[in-house]
């Protein structure tokens, strides 16, 4: 008989595979193997992992979820049912896709021709393009897999229904209006410019016009210059006439190209007079507030001198201050130096005693003074309504909407001469004041960036109005 392997004989460890001659029949196991004992203790279908000895229900296909009326984050594997009959939003595509990865897409109420719905990429391309899509045919159904990081989705069934030819920026934020085929976002205080997707080439692109208005600077007291007006910085698409917009010379090379993310905007507020009213003293008027929307600046109007002061380091901006009676000078435009150029520099006082020089606009240097009477403000920029909408702000004039005019300066002593006039745009008169009538100059006009009329003999100055911006963008065909 067989000699028998006692447990005392076995050494602990492991008996390598090639010493089991016969090797172990079923029925010398006694008992079972432990699920954590094998090198695989789970099974994986279509990205559901079970483990070895439990139950779950794995989905082998689409995964189709509940109907969906608002946006939606799909997960791989998923079928959308969605029902835009309530208004349009957006499927979210998986943020790390894998080669494989499906998502299907039906058009529940067959509504996507009246409220189309679009469908983000997620920072994955679709076939090599930067680019989401839109799905815009009624009853349409798509299906989507991943390819690869090169070439991104696709989709499988219909190519054709895939976006009708063309796909556009979709976004929210300030006071829209719509102009022809573009869209417009006026922003009169800082908020959030929010874009949910991008259009394709076919469609609108991912380029947007902009115009960006900082704040207007504010003027000193007493025979002083006029504020400077707020930078002002745009660009206008080649489909608006240029004649339209005598700021036209200065239309910047390019738009800004959108991505879908939220844009801070910042809109500047005017720069406060020299000094408090009724306070006696010659302070400069203060310069005004930036505003900002993506990579673009406007700087804030320069605010302007009065009687007596030294040249003021608050005098250069986006257009610059004005200078008043005494030594000193002018305040820089285009500080600091962008291309093409945001302002201009203010005038000057050219004989002592005298009246102030006016505030620089946009597009014209203020006015010197002439004897005792203030110099006019910069003329600023007009625009057209197709570029701007049908703003709450701006002088109009002839059509064209005017932004960052330059404060006039005021009248000089003796009194009885006239202060500045204010720069198309939005600038604020100079005062004209006399010892026994002392007048503040005007305020530069809400949400056009213009700069603060000066003050007169003895008389205050006046803040700079606040900035406003513009955003356009192509929004159908």
């Amino acid at each position: 008989m067989a000699n028998k392997i006692k447990d005392s004989n076995i050494t602990p460890g492991t008996i390598a595979a090639d010493k089991l001659a016969g090797g172990i029949s079923n029925s010398q196991l006694s008992g079972s193997i432990a699920n954590a004992k094998l090198a695989n203790s789970s099974i994986t279908i279509n990205g559901t992992s079970i483990a070895l000895g439990a139950s779950g229900t794995i989905v082998a296909g689409t995964d189709w979820q509940a109907v969906k009326t608002a946006n939606y984050t799909a997960v791989a594997g998923q079928g959308i049912f969605a029902n835009t009959s309530g208004g349009a939003f957006t499927i979210t595509l998986p943020a790390s896709p894998s080669a494989g990865d499906e998502i299907h897409i039906k058009d529940y109420a067959r509504t996507f021709g009246t409220n189309a719905l679009t469908v983000d990429r997620n920072g994955s391309n679709m076939d090599g393009s930067a680019a989401g899509m839109q799905l815009t045919t009624n009853g349409v159904s798509v299906a989507l897999v991943y390819m690869d990081a090169t070439k991104g989705w696709t989709v499988i069934n219909d190519d054709s229904a895939r976006q009708s030819g063309a796909t556009y920026i979709s976004a929210t934020g300030g006071t829209a209006v719509t102009s022809g085929d573009y869209k417009i976002h006026q922003f009169t205080s800082s908020s959030n410019f929010v874009v949910a997707s991008v259009g394709n080439s076919g469609g609108g692109g991912a380029v947007a016009d902009y115009m960006v208005v900082a704040g207007g600077g504010g003027g000193a007291r007493d025979n002083a210059g006029g504020g400077g007006a707020g930078g002002l910085r745009f660009y206008a698409s080649p489909d608006i006439p240029a004649p339209s917009y005598p700021g036209g010379p200065r239309n910047a090379p390019a738009g800004i190209t959108l991505t879908a993310q939220t844009y801070p905007i910042t809109v500047g507020a005017g720069g406060g007079p020299g000094n408090l009213p009724g306070s006696g003293a010659c302070a400069p008027g203060q310069r005004g507030s930036n505003s900002i929307f993506a990579t673009i600046t406007s700087t804030g109007g320069g605010g302007s001198k009065g009687d007596g002061q030294p040249t003021s380091p608050k005098m250069p901006g986006g257009s610059g201050g004005g200078e008043g009676q005494g030594a000193g000078s002018a305040g820089a435009g285009n500080t600091p130096p962008v291309s093409p150029s945001q302002g201009s520099e203010g005038g000057y006082n050219e004989n002592n005693p005298g009246g102030g020089g006016g505030g620089g606009g946009f597009m014209a240097q203020g006015s010197n003074n002439s004897g005792n009477s203030g110099g006019a403000g910069g003329v600023g920029g007009g625009f057209a309504s197709t570029l701007i909408g049908s703003p709450n702000s701006g002088a109009p004039s002839g059509g064209v909407f005017y932004f960052s005019g330059g404060g006039g300066g005021g009248n000089g002593q003796p009194g009885g001469c006239s202060g500045g006039a204010g720069g198309l745009g939005g600038g604020g008169a100079g005062s004209t004041s006399s010892p026994g009538s002392q007048v503040a100059g005007t305020a530069g006009g809400a949400n056009t960036g213009g700069g603060g009329g000066g003050g007169g003999q003895a008389g205050e100055g006046s803040s700079g109005g606040s900035g406003v911006v513009f955003i356009r963008y192509k929004y159908q065909n």
